[in-house]
């Protein structure tokens, strides 16, 4: 009976952290996809392959900038770093892509203003962007010989993503700027061209709330569980034993856990926030957020296969030093100027906020949930049948 009483207390325990962060990040989580949305829609599709696929050292600076706004997983820029590297973006080029990219987006930068305050909302882009220009600039000198530019590529998602957002095919249906060559390219052109911006708003706003979030969703709700699990399981105490060993052992911790796991900006959030509340520094917080996206054991091999092996290693290195470079400069920051760390302390509060969060949380819940739902007609056969019976009647 104590244990069942216990199991009880611990389950209340986390649903409740679970949906202190969940309301924290809504409201924030769909202006963040509504602004990826209206990029989708008013961005020219071929803007990132004009401008980083030339392979010019300028490509490197264009293409760490140029990833900071776009919403796209660590698995998801795989196929589109591929195409830059097809139509004969240098290496460096396409690293630097690779690391800015899924380290930070839109969405991402919205829910760190929701979760860890405005500092680090800004901290968070200028890091991925330094951290992309080096590591991209980093393999350029190493490792980009001219006239390198691989062949046909197959870029296989075997990285947990469940959705097409992760597929080269997706990008192509998606109209995402950097592959391949349409036999039928210019009549899409021409098409795109024609349409009114409402159709373009449309799509952007389809791409947003259904491709992008049905790609996300599970991983997000991932990152909210573990951030509920590390705010139930780790005290300060426990945080204080370990950061009193050094601050370098801290770093090399994050670095352990965040290296080989697959978590996209949006999940790491969450998390980074839960550290924060247990103790741990802005700056280890820091590396999380950057080491995480950028890197994971699932798609290594990949990048591999799209910049060499020689390259990925670098770029691997890149990404490690850039971050825990960032994350010494960030404590150091926060020592100097005295800014507060603004991860909150997981209590579900009445202030007048309440009602968005809680409104936010239910539509965000739905759009989750729809996904799910529609996977779920699909293995039952419902989807099927009901397509059938429309057609016989």
């Amino acid at each position: 009976m104590i244990i069942y009483w216990w199991v009880m207390n611990l389950a209340e325990d986390i649903l409740r952290e679970f949906i202190y962060f969940l309301m924290e990040a809504s409201p924030y989580m769909l202006l963040g996809f509504f602004v990826a949305g209206l990029l989708k829609a008013f961005l020219p599709d071929d803007f990132v392959k004009k401008h980083i696929g030339s392979g010019k050292k300028s490509g490197i600076l264009k293409a760490s900038a140029f990833g900071i706004p776009i919403p796209l997983c660590s698995c998801g820029v795989v196929p589109a770093a591929a195409g830059i590297r097809k139509q004969g973006g240098g290496k460096g080029s396409v690293v630097s892509f690779l690391v800015s990219t899924p380290e930070t987006g839109v969405d991402s930068i919205a829910i760190t203003y929701a979760m860890l305050g405005p500092v680090m909302a800004v901290i968070r882009p200028v890091a991925a962007f330094f951290s992309a220009l080096f590591t991209g600039f980093l393999v350029h000198f190493f490792d980009d010989k001219k006239g390198s530019a691989p062949g046909e590529l197959t870029i296989h998602s075997s990285c947990g993503c469940s959705s097409g957002c992760c597929s080269s095919t997706a990008y192509e249906k998606n109209h995402i700027p950097v592959l391949g060559n349409c036999s039928d390219s210019n009549h899409l052109k021409n098409e795109l061209k024609s349409d009114s911006l409402f159709m373009k708003f449309k799509r952007g706003m389809k791409f947003a709330f259904v491709d992008l979030i049905s790609d996300i969703s599970a991983w997000f709700l991932i990152g909210v569980f573990f951030a509920a699990l590390i705010a139930v399981f780790i005290t300060p105490e426990m945080v204080e034993a370990v950061t009193g060993q050094s601050f370098l052992f801290v770093m090399v911790i994050m670095l352990a856990v965040s290296v080989p796991l697959y978590v996209c900006a949006s999940s790491s959030t969450p998390v980074a926030a839960a550290f924060l509340m247990t103790g741990v520094s802005p700056g280890a917080a820091l590396i999380f957020l950057l080491a995480g996206p950028a890197t994971n054991a699932a798609s290594f091999s990949m990048i591999s296969k799209i910049i060499g092996k020689k390259s990925a290693v670098i770029y691997l290195f890149g990404v490690i030093i850039s971050s825990v470079i960032a994350g010494i400069l960030t404590d150091l920051l926060y020592f100097y100027t005295k800014f507060q760390v603004l991860a909150n302390s997981g209590e579900i509060s009445s202030e007048p906020g309440f009602y968005i969060k809680l409104v936010s949380t239910v539509i965000l819940s739905v759009l989750f949930a729809f996904p799910l739902f529609l996977w779920v007609m699909k293995k039952s056969g419902l989807a099927s049948k009901k397509s059938e019976h429309q057609h016989n009647h």
